[in-house]
Formats: structure tokens, C-alpha cells, sequence
């Protein structure tokens, strides 16, 4: 387990569409926005725990047609929450407001969805989790299903760390500019579209 929390550690000081889209939200919507994508992603990495744990994750290793289904459903999802973004005319007073309250409302199913659409990650849960399961006669679905949570509550810590630093940017330079929050909302379009092409381009190699 102390050598699956390192090499977890360690993957999570590399970038990844994790961090970038939990980052994006918070300097677009505020600390809790960014909490609930961060609980949204670590969600969607659950149901890949729980689909690798069952072998449903194989699925997408071995069937071409099944990987290629689910990588473009999610980079039309990842195209049309950019598109959305680039188009959407910025709100004012108290529009503004209740729009920022509707998009925190959206921020947790947005980020399950986009994370329970990339295939990769469920091939990375499905050549990750085994690695770490010990022949000592315990019971290996147990083992996978408590890898895959501590995989998930150390994403909690991480992102929720990442958002409370961020926010502190994003309060100070985006939420009282309305020139700054249009142009946040430009480029938050523009890392959906980043993402989804990255996805695109994605193979079962």
C-alpha cells in the first residue's frame, strides 16, 4: 500500500486533463466550483475502479469498436461544453450570480461525465490497480476495491489542495474583473476543445 500511495504521489505531479479542467473551473467559478469538479473527476474514477474491479474495463482492451464509441462520445462532449463556453455572452449583476450558481450545480456532472468518458482512464485503472495486488490469499476484488478508493480519496486531497491554492489567484484577478471573467470563460472553452482533441486522438496503444 506505501508503495501504490508513492507511485500514486508521483503520477499526481505531472499534469494531466485532471488538473487542468479542476484548475479552469476554479479561476472561471470560485473555490466550490472547483471542489465539485475535483469530487466530480474522483466520482468518475470510482465507477472506473468498480468497472475494473468486474472486468468491465477490459472490454475497451480487447473490443476496437467499444474503445472508439466511448473516446468520441466523450470528445463531442468535451467540443460542445468548449463550444458553449467560447459562445455563451457574459452575464451581468444579478444574472451573473445565479448563472455562477447554476454552472457550480453543473461543474460536479460535467466533471463525472468527462471522466467516465475517456477511455484511458479506465485502461490506466485496469494495468494500474493489478500491479499492486499481493498473492497472500486475500481476496483480490477486495484488494482492487481498496486500491481503487485510496486511488480516489488521495485525488480528493490532491485536487481539493490545488483548488483552495488556485482560488486565492482567481479571487483576486478574475472574479471582480468582468474583462478578466469574459476572457476566463474564452479560455476555459478553449481547454474543453484542447481535451476533447486530445481524446480524439487517443488509441488502445
Amino acid at each position: 500500500m506505501i508503495s501504490f500511495i508513492l507511485v500514486v504521489l508521483t503520477l499526481f505531479l505531472i499534469p494531466g486533463p485532471a488538473v487542468l479542467l479542476t484548475l479552469s473551473q476554479t479561476m472561471k467559478g470560485g473555490k466550490w466550483n472547483g471542489i465539485l469538479t475535483g469530487l466530480g473527476i474522483a466520482v468518475g474514477d470510482l465507477i472506473h475502479t468498480c468497472a475494473s474491479v468486474f472486468g468491465l474495463s477490459a472490454i475497451l482492451m480487447t473490443s476496437a469498436f467499444a474503445f472508439e464509441v466511448v473516446k468520441y462520445l466523450g470528445a463531442a462532449y468535451l467540443f460542445y461544453l468548449g463550444i458553449t463556453a467560447l459562445i455563451r455572452k457574459t452575464k451581468k449583476s444579478e444574472k451573473a450570480k445565479v448563472q455562477k450558481e447554476i454552472n457550480t450545480k453543473l461543474s460536479f456532472r460535467q466533471a463525472v461525465l468527462i471522466e467516465v468518458l475517456n477511455p484511458k482512464t479506465a485502461l490506466f485503472f485496469l494495468a494500474l490497480l493489478p500491479q499492486f495486488v499481493q498473492h497472500n490469499g486475500h481476496s483480490v476484488f477486495i484488494q482492487l476495491l481498496t486500491l481503487g478508493m485510496t486511488f480516489v480519496i488521495l485525488s480528493i486531497l490532491y485536487t481539493t489542495s490545488l483548488v483552495l491554492l488556485s482560488s486565492l489567484i482567481g479571487n483576486k484577478f478574475f472574479n471582480k474583473n468582468s474583462n478578466s471573467s469574459k476572457w476566463m470563460e474564452k479560455t476555459i472553452g478553449l481547454v474543453y476543445i484542447g481535451l476533447g482533441v486530445r481524446v480524439a486522438l487517443q488509441t488502445q496503444e
